[in-house]
């Protein structure tokens, strides 16, 4: 079986489970799954499976989509191991933690930047995660923050702007706004997709943030938010009024907030976008809540209202949010399994917000023509084959063995990565 491109093709069998995440939220056993180039092209029950060019026995383990990791900060240079310490001792995290990385990433040379991104972006991949964001934001003038996007865009698939994370020291707010969205978003335009903000207590007030965000869409990115992560406040609002595609952290939301997340999918028949029904208008999305439980550990924050979101109709994404200060880990799985031993998902759930979650918080759960890219999140035919195979028989032994390495084999565009 080889494509009309003359693409080779490859059968993976004996999969024990197979867990789509796709529209109709398959769960198969005895599955098959086949890709020819980078696409999928065939899944379905092993009895049915057409023949292939290469062959791969899964002898038995479980088969889900690659994670989409939708919220990391890679570009950074240094260490905060003192900091952390100190936050288990005792102290409470404070915006302010993030001038320290600065100052690290400063001084790093751009070989060195580039190789530090380059490995934590393949222990990401080693851990099953095929799709990857990461954003600027500690670089924080107008040169360092140019460089941190156009070295995170030779590693990372989506490159958010974050240059609005901390007002620099000997900076007003003001001035350093003006600077973001001036010459600061002039010189990191051909690198990234998105801009972000950090709108909390210590970082960038609501109007502030507001200025960003609406400068940063007029030149054509997509907008995402850091909000109500260290207390109540009017982060998630700000990112429904704007359109933001993502609002991540909220640890501390209000019913008002909740309702809002909710009311911005209504255009999309309530749940459908969850269920993975799509509307037709693609862009009419809503604003995912992007839960970070490793964050949420690493800060001693109340851990994000994962079930209420979700029962309340509002889709979720599960992210790593790697980053020097507050959680220095790529394990996607790790965020899955506290998902549900800690914030009461399901495993089929807690899955799900990893994988199409990310990729609906990123707009890519579905092909786009107009740039070529293949929808990712989910294992459905003519999405791209990014795969990942468990050393366990199903899904469920994420959480059932928490801690344990249990990435066997991932696959990337049809490529093996591991």
């Amino acid at each position: 079986m080889t494509g009309p491109a003359g693409n080779a093709s490859t059968i993976l069998t004996n999969i024990g489970e197979l867990m789509t995440q796709d529209a109709e939220h398959r769960v198969l056993t005895d599955a098959a799954i086949v890709f020819e180039g980078e696409r999928i092209a065939w899944i379905g029950s092993a009895a049915d499976a057409p023949a292939a060019d290469s062959h791969y026995d899964a002898a038995g383990r479980a088969c889900l989509p690659g994670w989409v990791d939708s919220h990391t900060h890679l570009v950074f240079a240094g260490d905060r191991t003192a900091e952390f310490e100190a936050r288990m001792s005792g102290q409470s995290y404070a915006a302010g933690g993030i001038s320290v990385t600065v100052e690290a990433t400063r001084r790093a040379t751009d070989e060195e930047l580039g190789d530090l991104v380059t490995q934590r972006a393949a222990e990401a991949a080693a851990g099953g995660t095929t799709y990857l964001e990461t954003k600027t934001g500690y670089g924080l003038d107008v040169a360092e923050e140019a460089r941190s996007a156009r070295i995170a865009a030779a590693t990372a698939d989506e490159v958010t702007f974050l240059g609005a994370h901390l007002v620099p020291e000997g900076w007003s707010a003001d001035e350093y706004v003006r600077t973001v969205t001036g010459p600061m978003l002039s010189a990191v335009r051909p690198y990234v997709q998105w801009a972000d903000v950090f709108c909390e207590t210590g970082a960038f007030t609501p109007d502030q943030s507001r200025e960003v965000l609406r400068a940063c869409r007029l030149a054509g990115l997509g907008l995402r938010v850091h909000g109500n992560q260290l207390g109540p406040g009017e982060g998630v609002q700000l990112a429904v009024d704007e359109g933001a595609a993502s609002v991540d952290h909220v640890n501390y939301l209000t019913k008002s907030d909740i309702d809002a997340l909710a009311g911005s999918w209504s255009s999309w028949n309530g749940q459908s976008a969850w269920n993975g029904q799509l509307g037709q208008n693609a862009n009419n999305r809503g604003t995912v809540a992007t839960c970070l439980p490793a964050c949420d550990l690493s800060t001693r924050q109340p851990l994000a209202p994962a079930r209420e979101l979700l029962d309340a109709g509002v889709p979720i994404a599960l992210a790593s949010n790697c980053n020097p200060g507050t959680s220095y880990t790529t394990s996607m799985a790790f965020c899955v399994a506290t998902a549900v031993l800690q914030m009461g998902l399901t495993v089929h759930e807690a899955v799900r917000a990893a994988t199409y979650g990310g990729a609906l918080a990123l707009h890519r759960e579905q092909p786009n023509d107009d740039d070529g890219r293949l929808a990712v999140g989910s294992l459905a035919v003519g999405h791209r084959a990014d795969l990942q195979l468990l050393d366990a028989p199903s899904a469920t032994h994420l959480a059932y063995r928490p801690g344990m390495q249990l990435t066997h084999a991932v696959w990337r565009g049809g490529e093996p990565v591991r």
